[in-house]
């Protein structure tokens, strides 16, 4: 009974997030499963290290699938994201743990500046626009 009260909390708090605070959610989510998947590789659990490194490259996918392509940094974006999630499977498939050395700082710098973005667009409407598209509806699986 609890754990159905946390589920509709965080599906609410999801729900009634401006974009700029879905993006930083979601970079941090991806940072997350980095850490855990070095974790698990770590501790040889090939299984658990694989579905977190397969879960930031889900919500690397969702990012690219957000992009509103009628903004110039869109198309930045993609570029991004697309050498994220190559990255991102040569980790998952060659399980080599120095790739999230250079992953996560790539993502902490996109968090940090989309920080500093919804920041200012809180302050200024209009400085926002573009920065995420499309629905905020996503999963984060459990843990």
């Amino acid at each position: 009974m609890m754990n159905y009260g946390y589920q509709q909390y965080k599906t609410q708090s999801v729900e009634t997030m401006t974009k700029g605070e879905m993006l930083i959610l979601l970079y941090d989510e991806i940072n997350k499963r980095l850490l855990r998947a070095r974790t698990y590789f770590e501790k040889g659990d090939i299984d658990l290290f694989e579905a977190d490194v397969q879960r930031a490259i889900d919500i690397v996918n969702y990012l690219i699938e957000s992009l509103d392509r009628k903004y110039p940094i869109s198309n930045d974006l993609y570029r991004l994201y697309d050498f994220m999630t190559f990255e991102l499977m040569r980790l998952k498939s060659g399980r080599n743990l120095d790739l999230i050395d250079d992953i996560t700082p790539l993502v902490k710098d996109l968090s940090e500046s989309f920080r500093e973005a919804d920041r200012l667009t809180k302050k200024d409407p209009s400085v926002g626009a573009g920065i995420g598209g499309g629905t905020t509806s996503v999963t984060f699986g459990v843990g």
